[in-house]
């Protein structure tokens, strides 16, 4: 599914510098991963790059089920890259990005009418299996915090995308919510054997979901600048 191996993306300069490496990074199909650390260590940076609206600077290697990712960046195939994207990418956004003139039904199939895929009675299917079925006539300002965060699971799930990358989707929530709303998002990903690629400070939730755990560490270097660095699973 996923294949990276020494991959850089750095921003700013000298003690303003921040510089993401990815070392390796293999995901197989149906697998998922909790990337964890603490905020501003680069989580989000690692996942937009892997939802493709990020170019890297430096790749050695970077293939999205055998399509050669790096070779598209580098000649700037932004077409090619937003098709990889809208057919084959599902993410959830730490605020929920949800549309507030859309009821919960069309956010919810939003991603299939832009592909112009039909009502397949996935959406209706979805939202039953998380707990959001009562709400789909409302707006998303009249849900709870974890409600709509279950909205933005069932976004990113309806067009049964092959890699669904989450960031920090719990972390507006209380521990009970929280959970919920972890488990909901893995056990549609498993029913759709989608690949999942999770972000969080929680590393504790991580675990006892079953995730596999990588940790981004930081180090500041001699020009004042930080360096974080995505380890092996521990």
């Amino acid at each position: 599914m996923l294949n990276l191996s020494a991959v850089h993306k750095s921003r700013g300069a000298g003690s303003q510098r921040y510089s993401l490496v990815v070392p390796a990074l293999v995901l197989r199909a149906g697998e998922q991963l909790a990337i964890v650390g603490p905020s501003g260590c680069g989580k989000s940076t690692l996942l937009d790059v892997l939802a493709l609206v990020l170019a890297p600077d430096q790749v050695g290697q970077f293939e999205f089920d055998q399509t050669d990712i790096g070779a598209l960046w580098r000649a700037d195939q932004q077409s090619a890259l937003a098709e990889l994207r809208s057919k084959h990418l599902g993410y959830v956004l730490q605020t929920g990005g949800l549309l507030g003139f859309l009821d919960v039904r069309g956010n919810i199939a939003l991603s299939r009418q832009l592909l112009g895929l039909k009502d397949d009675g996935s959406v209706a299917r979805l939202a039953e299996q998380l707990e959001i079925s009562d709400q789909l006539t409302k707006k998303p300002a009249a849900l709870s915090v974890g409600q709509r965060q279950r909205v933005s699971c069932a976004r990113a799930l309806a067009h049964a995308p092959q890699l669904v990358l989450a960031d920090e989707p719990t972390a507006s929530l209380d521990p009970l919510n929280a959970e919920r709303v972890m488990q909901a998002l893995l056990a549609q990903a498993r029913e759709h054997r989608a690949a999942c690629v999770i972000a969080t400070h929680d590393e504790p939730l991580a675990r006892a979901s079953g995730l596999q755990v990588r940790r981004i560490s930081c180090r500041r270097d001699a020009d004042g600048g930080v360096t974080a660095t995505l380890g092996q699973v521990c």
